[in-house]
């Protein structure tokens, strides 16, 4: 998976109320990341944050952040319920030999023999959450609907990552294709078009005898 940058400015101020509200008015949004020996407090750019967060991409992200540099993962975001900006950004650390657990999103190729026979697609998860290392994780989950009937679906456990763990249930719909008013089985005509040209052929060879 690939990874992006993002400067980042440490804190000092934590729980100040205060010292956060004025974060917030300069264009800055409080964060923290939980790391594999320490925890650590900065600030980042609210508009360079929410380029990150407003894509259907998923990336790691590489917080620059004075002398060293972090790769991370984002944990969960806290948004304001008014302007749904961004308030406060939970990463965790990504350590190459440590699992992390992400979303990634799902990507659908082909088209479905039950949706060109009139049927409905429902798209159930545009994400599955996933644990393994960083080296293992994709950027997304294909997933080939081309044989996809009239009443079936794909389900989490039909969908296999190696050395990636799955952790949504697996019995939770990925896609599913149902029934409509103008849906047609085309398998069951094309069974009954043989079984016709069978019986033609049959008669015409009990003529001929």
């Amino acid at each position: 998976m690939k990874s992006v940058e993002l400067k980042a400015t440490s804190r000092s101020e934590v729980r100040k109320k205060s010292a956060l509200k004025a974060l917030r008015k300069e264009g800055r949004v409080p964060a923290v990341v939980y790391g594999a020996q320490n925890n650590i407090n900065f600030h980042v750019d609210e508009i360079a944050f929410s380029k990150l967060i407003h894509t259907a991409d998923v990336f790691f992200v590489d917080l620059v952040m004075e002398d060293k540099t972090i790769k991370a993962a984002i944990k969960d975001v806290q948004f304001d319920p008014l302007t749904d900006k961004a308030i406060h950004i939970d990463f965790i650390e990504v350590v190459d030999n440590k699992p992390v657990t992400i979303g990634i999103p799902v990507e659908f190729t082909g088209k479905s023999i039950g949706v060109l026979n009139g049927g409905k697609r429902r798209e159930k998860l545009r994400k599955i959450l996933c644990k393994g290392l960083a080296k293992d994780l994709p950027e997304v989950i294909t997933i080939d609907i081309t044989k996809l009937k009239i009443g079936q679906d794909i389900k989490v456990k039909d969908i296999s990552i190696e050395n990636v763990e799955l952790l949504n249930s697996p019995n939770a719909v990925i896609i599913a294709v149902k029934t409509s008013r103008v849906a047609v089985d085309i398998d069951e005509e094309e069974e009954e078009g043989e079984g016709e040209e069978g019986a033609e052929a049959t008669t015409e060879e009990a003529a001929a005898e």
